[in-house]
């Protein structure tokens, strides 16, 4: 992934946000793993600054089910929230299908098409994440773990604390991001 390159650009385009992981680590601490709980993102219209579309989802944890009070405590999800989610491999499925309905609806592409479909008419969409521990480190290894192929396309996206670190020591302007953050 190209972080610093891409917070150097700057994002254009839609980015597509993607909120906190909801990951708990499993009992026993992180040795047990960590597991999604949670799966939310929208999409953002930068022009307007608009939220053109919202998928969530809670992911009921297969391995252990049972939160620690510690979870609860940290991400505000109950026990019954993630009783009454999904499993991880159907969430990614439902979250595919979204995907493909955003990008027929909104004629959007993400920087994996780019080269490949540049018309006038399509808009640039990219992920954006507050650090890489939603999709580089909770999403990989669970799905590693469990065996699931991880989508490939959330396999790019911008880290928007390594893009304001970088805006900010190359003074270009202020902005306030609030992120809740929800992956341990």
């Amino acid at each position: 992934m190209a972080t610093k390159r891409l917070a150097r650009c700057g994002p254009r385009g839609q980015p597509l946000g993607r909120g906190g992981g909801g990951g708990c680590p499993a009992e026993g601490g992180c040795e047990g793993g960590v597991r999604s709980v949670e799966f939310p993102a929208v999409l953002l219209n930068t022009s307007t600054g608009e939220i053109e579309s919202e998928f969530h989802t809670y992911v009921q944890p297969q391995e252990h089910p049972i939160l620690s009070e510690f979870c609860t405590e940290l991400t505000g999800i109950t026990q019954n929230q993630v009783d009454e989610g999904v499993p991880l491999n159907i969430c990614l499925s439902q979250f595919l299908k979204w995907i493909q309905k955003i990008q027929m609806e909104k004629k959007i592409i993400f920087g994996t098409d780019i080269l490949s479909d540049s018309t006038s008419e399509v808009k640039a969409c990219t992920f954006v994440t507050w650090t890489d521990w939603d999709l580089g480190v909770c999403l990989h290894y669970e799905c590693k773990r469990k065996q699931l192929r991880k989508p490939d396309i959330l396999n790019s996206w911008i880290d928007l604390k390594a893009t304001y670190r970088v805006r900010k020591s190359a003074d270009c302007g202020t902005f306030i991001i609030i992120s809740k953050a929800n992956c341990i």
